[in-house]
């Protein structure tokens, strides 16, 4: 059999399908707010960056789990739509799909609650299925989404392989000895960085560089994103640099994370240098978040 000969970025993770509320701004604790609108979509860290890694113009295949449900089969549809090799997302039966509610304030900012669902379910089983897949990968792009536990095997797996591995270690929680050294590049958001670095806030672009520093400690590349500011990127032969956001007008900052990051694997798919993988994100990111969430296409 003659394999594909483009790169491929396989996603390991979740996929949630999201209640996304649009009010006058975030609730308090113990206070109801009246919204003025509501819509669904198609999301999960997972299922988000696969579908950046596709628009992004790089084949992409994702590994995960939906339930047996309305909510699955929307999911699976949006990944075909977006030309997503989804044949290795099983249906679990008994498990409902994962999904989410998030809440919209008036600057596009938001906050979420998540259900995991399904996304719980997958393990060994849907690494051997994805065998195929995980041979030919270029990048593997995992989520603190599923079990760690997972996440190591698939890593363990596609490095066999020869493949990098990137860890969008979101949501925040401890990294295992056992999956940093399996992860090649490391990105965290402003919050995720302060979580596992220690720093008491991440609030500035040379607040960033300073937690990509520290984090290089885990991980041989480590970049930290930290919104509006911009972004920064270190490795361990002391290579560092910032970029800063680039100036948009901001609908919503829904999904800008995921957007970074898969555009950052699929210029680091196509063989790009680090600083001009990190540019083709900041810049994916940035169109994304000036783009209302009707016009995104998936």
């Amino acid at each position: 059999m003659t394999l594909p000969t483009t790169p491929l970025v396989t996603v390991f993770g979740s996929l949630h399908y999201d209640i996304m509320v649009d009010a006058p701004d975030r609730p308090r604790k113990g206070e109801t707010v009246t919204g003025h609108a509501w819509h669904p979509k198609c999301g999960g860290k997972g299922g988000n960056q696969a579908v950046s890694v596709a628009r992004a113009g790089m084949r992409a295949a994702m590994i995960g789990a939906v339930g047996d449900d309305d909510f699955g089969t929307a999911l699976l549809a949006n990944l075909d739509r977006a030309c997503v090799d989804r044949r290795f997302v099983r249906v679990a039966p008994g498990a409902g799909s994962g999904m989410s509610v998030a809440i919209f304030d008036e600057s596009g900012d938001y906050g979420a609650v998540i259900v995991s669902g399904s996304n719980l379910t997958v393990g060994d089983r849907d690494i051997a299925a994805a065998s195929e897949v995980v041979a030919q990968t270029s990048v593997l792009l995992l989520q603190n989404e599923v079990p760690e536990a997972a996440n190591i095997a698939t890593a363990r797996a596609v490095k066999r392989h020869g493949g990098r591995v990137l860890l969008n270690a979101a949501p925040a929680r401890e990294l295992s000895s056992e999956l940093s050294a399996l992860v090649d590049v490391l990105v965290v958001n402003a919050i995720e960085a302060e979580f596992l670095t220690g720093l008491a806030a991440v609030e500035t672009l040379e607040g960033a560089a300073q937690a990509a520093r520290l984090l290089v400690d885990l991980c041989p590349t480590a970049i930290v994103t930290a919104g509006g500011e911009g972004v920064a990127s270190c490795d361990r032969s002391g290579a560092t640099f910032s970029l800063p956001a680039i100036p948009v007008k901001v609908v919503s900052t829904h999904g800008a994370g995921d957007e970074f990051v898969g555009a950052l694997a699929a210029a680091l798919a196509r063989g790009e240098a680090m600083r001009a993988a990190v540019t083709a994100a900041n810049a994916a990111s940035a169109l994304l978040v000036s783009t209302p969430e009707a016009d995104r296409g998936i």
